[in-house]
């Protein structure tokens, strides 16, 4: 990749994001205020935060993977289940994915 294509693709981003800033900015206050807007609102970041977690869980090379970040992620939710503290949480996916790697997976 040239030199001008990556600045051409951060010129790019840069108006992108400031013209997302300034979209966000013109829409009326009353827009905002709607019970399907806030409901979206609250949901999104949820949402994009599960997608990044399997996106980073599940694929390697742009492949589908099932390996011992799955089991980690699996031990973390059964963690989340039992309502562990959020340190104890990490430390479990931690453990568990070290586990699975140590034993050949």
């Amino acid at each position: 990749m040239s030199a001008t294509t990556v600045w051409v693709a951060i010129g790019l981003t840069t108006a992108g994001c400031y013209l997302l800033k300034l979209g966000g900015l013109l829409v009326p206050a009353d827009t905002l205020e709607r019970p399907l807007v806030r409901r979206l609102a609250a949901l999104l970041p949820v949402a994009l935060l599960a997608a990044l977690t399997a996106q980073q869980t599940f694929s390697a090379d742009g492949a589908l993977v099932v390996d011992a970040r799955g089991a980690g992620l699996a031990a973390a939710a059964l963690a989340l289940v039992l309502r562990a503290p959020f340190l104890v949480v990490v430390a479990v996916a931690v453990v568990v994915t070290a586990g699975v790697r140590a034993l050949g997976g």
